[in-house]
């Protein structure tokens, strides 16, 4: 048999010294991993190209990891569709995996992913185990955004949650290797010929549901999914953006996180049930304020998120254009 080849995508943007310590990771993984390991980090247009560039020639990595400054900052799928297609573009890697700046690879993490893979031809994506920068597991999962989802998100009531709790986005998952609908883009691993057969990352989302979209389309055509807890990335969530950081605070979502949504929606769900989602979660979001103001749990609620949520809502004709899919990769 032929052995298998990885190359990792890392798209960097403001975070130099965190994406160092990502590669250093990954130098002590290339040194007992039985298959070739090359990185492609792309800068989006964000400064860090000469201090991550500096540091691959000090430490000696020039012969494995490929800088590229991207000529503005287009987004994850846009940073990351120029990585894999320089991956790929001499000779195709077996496996394609996504990494996140600020993550660190645990020892054998790289090997029990590929070996999963090897051994499950079916599966085109996997995507590890977490731990938070504390060393606390965070054994999470997804399943795709639905009415029933946007439902109980926006209700905001325990019990309403606990009867479709298993509509929930959020999955905790056990140690166990299962299929799931997606994963997170921080660390997931793809069949290279997955790319053949769906293309690349959507660059129409900036940031937040590209990966989402992409084990959709994949789901669409027959590659699953799976969580494969025993390979583990420590993730330092929300680094850049500080929009899923562990804080007790709740912080206001980015515009592109409400453009993404809608972007989403609309593909997967169609139009009118896209419009019908945001209806239902316009007319559901004030029950729930309601109830956390009785509780004194108005922190709980994420700030300004009706205002924004009707603001980009598919409800409104100006937000009604949604551009057909840009998933081709290139340099």
């Amino acid at each position: 048999m032929t052995k298998p080849s990885v190359a990792i995508a890392i798209v960097s943007y403001r975070s130099a010294e965190l994406t160092i310590r990502c590669l250093m990771s990954i130098s002590a993984e290339r040194r007992s991993a039985p298959f070739p390991i090359d990185v492609c980090v792309v800068d989006n247009a964000s400064g860090d190209y000469p201090e991550v560039s500096r540091a691959i020639e000090q430490y000696g990595w020039t012969s494995w990891v490929t800088l590229i400054e991207a000529p503005r900052n287009g987004g994850f799928g846009y940073g990351n569709n120029i990585a894999i297609w320089h991956a790929r573009r001499s000779s195709v890697p077996t496996y394609i995996y996504l990494l996140n700046p600020d993550t660190e690879v645990r020892p054998g993490t790289i090997s029990v992913l590929v070996e999963f893979l090897e051994g499950h031809p079916l599966v085109g994506i996997a995507g590890s185990g977490f731990e938070n920068s504390d060393g606390s597991d965070w054994p999470i999962a997804f399943r795709f955004p639905s009415l029933r989802s946007e439902f109980c998100h926006s209700l905001d009531i325990g019990f309403i949650s606990k009867l479709f709790k298993n509509s929930l986005v959020a999955r905790a998952m056990s140690k166990t290797a299962q299929p799931t609908d997606w994963v997170s883009g921080a660390s997931m691993m793809v069949r290279s010929t997955v790319f053949d057969r769906i293309g690349g990352f959507d660059e129409n989302y900036f940031l937040y549901f590209e990966e989402t979209d992409f084990s959709y389309r994949a789901r669409q055509v027959g590659i699953p999914t799976w969580y494969v807890p025993a390979g583990v990335v420590m993730h330092i969530s929300g680094y850049s953006t500080h929009v899923t950081s562990h804080t007790e605070r709740k912080m206001r979502l980015p515009g592109y996180w409400f453009e993404s949504r809608r972007r989403y929606f609309v593909l997967t769900k169609g139009m009118a049930r896209a419009k019908f989602i945001d209806l239902v979660a316009l007319v559901t979001f004030p029950i729930g304020w309601i109830k956390r103001a009785i509780l004194w749990q108005r922190h709980r609620a994420v700030p300004s998120f009706f205002g924004d949520l009707w603001h980009h809502s598919i409800l409104r004709q100006a937000n009604q254009a949604v551009p057909a899919a840009t998933t081709e990769l290139h340099s």
